[in-house]
């Protein structure tokens, strides 16, 4: 809990000295407020003082956008795949193939009054245009990416209805709507390059209906999944994706997230039964049923989970839920190079073995572990086992798994039952990105995230190891072994724009590394605007245009938090 507060009060910290240069600029000259939610009068100028510079109601169409994140207007009446040095002439080619830029730019006007008064009467004292407030939901907790603007509004909507309310509001004016949950994501998916309203979901997170006998609940988007699980402890059930602390159950849909447990119960695709999703022009669609499994036509609960989005916002979300495991033990074991490491995550799985996870941590993030915490761990490259079911099993598979670690050079392998000795354990990797930042505290992090077919994760570690080591940068490595996903920490100091040329270079590296080997440049992250420029290599055109299609069809206004994850120059 004290790396909690440490970066709680981190964030806070470089808020506000970036706060003060970002209010003299063009995007706003407001005075600073305390943060509040505040009743908007007819006259917004008069209210605040001075003028807004907001998005108007004059953005056009995209029915043949030359971008997803450009606001400019494609003139060719054929189909064709644009040309992407156009598009830097318009100052739009962040995400582009090659791209190396990190602030995202976009196109930022005045917003209409009469879609502020709509606004009013819909959400009443649930919405806000303070500085402050705006400023901190237009930069993301966890990520370096940044934008030109910030949000001109931020709703709160109670309910589904609000929210389609709000949406037709957007939709008719043509301004652009930015989901917000638990703000934990990477990429730069909750950034405003235009501007637009802000629609956060924090106040939408009861349990709608527990189906004990179906293990199934049904929930709004707000709830965290921390949150959520509390809820389902005294039933004896739990829901099994846990990515990183507040982390929303409509976030977690939107990125198509997963985390430690995965290894055993699949990815948030795996494990969402259907959906409620409010599409751009306000119509609510429910995407299936609540049988555990159909073939009734297209599979649209997974077109939206993963969508980031761009083709809508989830109000509903039915889970298929798990049983508490019966007994569980947790074991750690350390090796002398983080190859061996990763080949005994691999002959663990391969050996039939059903551990619900195997996490590794090199020496790296291991001195982040004994910085942070006081402790004295071994620095060493570590894996962490969990094995669940009964008793008996669970001993007979930490055995099967001692006797693999000791033919692959492991020592130390050590293993507890006690809850709270294997909470303590879970700790070193449940705050690893924060644990990294006590060895450099003013620093930002870039943060990878390639997966690959579990055969290649040991070259691939290994190669990425070596670059990772002989750069001037601190670099720790944290890696999903059982599902062949791994995560670098890049620590860079913000201020010199060489650190942050190389961290991408180490990015770039390990991307087209794993893609050389039919892996991907994201495992569980998502695109956002981050990864954007990697997945015409990864996908292909044809795979791009299609998605691009389906954008166009569902969000023919291009209202749907533009400029995210389909690359710029991607058109048809």
């Amino acid at each position: 809990m004290a790396y909690y507060s440490f970066w709680l009060a981190r964030l806070r910290s470089s808020s506000k000295s970036i706060l003060g240069s970002f209010r003299t600029s063009k995007f706003s000259t407001q005075n600073t407020r305390t943060r509040t939610l505040i009743t908007l009068s007819s006259d917004n100028s008069s209210r605040n003082g001075t003028p807004f510079q907001l998005f108007s109601a004059s953005l056009l169409p995209l029915a043949l956008a030359g971008s997803a994140g450009s606001l400019a207007i494609q003139s060719q009446t054929h189909p064709s795949l644009c040309d992407s040095s156009a598009l830097d002439s318009r100052d739009v080619n962040v995400g582009g193939e090659g791209s190396t830029e990190y602030v995202v730019k976009g196109s930022h006007k005045e917003i209409p009054q009469e879609l502020v008064d709509e606004l009013k009467a819909i959400c009443q004292d649930d919405m806000t245009m303070d500085y402050e407030e705006r400023y901190i939901h237009g930069k993301p907790q966890n990520s370096f990416h940044k934008a030109v603007n910030i949000p001109d509004i931020i709703v709160f909507p109670r309910s589904e209805d609000e929210v389609s309310k709000i949406v037709k509001c957007c939709d008719k004016h043509k301004v652009p709507i930015i989901p917000y949950g638990g703000a934990t994501s990477i990429e730069g998916h909750t950034l405003s390059p235009n501007g637009g309203v802000c629609i956060d979901m924090s106040l939408m997170k009861s349990v709608k209906a527990l189906h004990i006998e179906d293990m199934d609940v049904v929930v709004e988007p707000g709830i965290g999944w921390m949150e959520l699980n509390e809820y389902l402890e005294p039933y004896g059930l739990f829901f099994p994706l846990d990515p990183g602390p507040g982390a929303t159950i409509g976030g977690m849909c939107a990125t198509r997230c997963s985390g430690s447990l995965a290894v055993r119960y699949g990815t948030m695709r795996d494990n969402v039964i259907n959906l409620k999703v409010v599409l751009s022009s306000g119509d609510v669609v429910k995407t299936a049923s609540r049988a555990r499994k159909s073939a009734a036509g297209y599979d649209l609960t997974r077109l939206i989970i993963g969508s980031e989005g761009t083709l809508g916002i989830i109000t509903e979300v039915t889970l298929r839920l798990q049983k508490i495991p019966q007994h569980s033990v947790v074991a750690t074991c350390n090796f002398p190079t983080i190859k061996d490491a990763a080949d005994v995550a691999i002959a663990t799985m391969l050996s039939g073995i059903q551990v619900s996870r195997v996490e590794l941590l090199d020496e790296v993030q291991v001195r982040a572990v004994n910085i942070a915490n006081g402790k004295n761990l071994p620095e060493l490259p570590t894996l962490m086992f969990e094995f669940i079911g009964t008793q008996a099993y669970s001993h007979e598979q930490t055995l099967i798994v001692q006797k693999i670690v000791s033919e692959h050079n492991g020592t130390d392998f050590i293993f507890a039952e006690d809850p709270e000795a294997k909470k303590e354990l879970w700790k070193m990797r449940k705050e690893a990105l924060w644990a990294c930042f006590a060895m450099e505290p003013s620093f930002e992090a870039m943060i990878s995230d390639v997966c690959v077919p579990l055969s290649c994760l040991a070259e691939l570690i290994s190669r990425s190891k070596k670059e990772l080591d002989a750069s001037p940068l601190i670099c720790t490595v944290i890696a999903h072994a059982g599902d062949g996903n791994f995560h670098t920490v890049i620590l860079f100091d913000p201020s010199k724009e060489e650190d942050r040329q190389e961290a991408e270079r180490l990015n770039r590296f390990m991307v087209h590394t794993a893609l050389s080997m039919e892996g991907t440049c994201t495992g569980e992250h998502g695109i956002g605007t981050g990864k954007m420029k990697y997945l015409e290599k990864e996908l292909g055109t044809g795979a791009l245009e299609t998605m691009k299609r389906i954008k166009v069809a569902l969000d023919p206004n291009n209202i749907m938090n533009p400029g995210k994850l389909i690359p710029p120059h991607i058109c048809f």
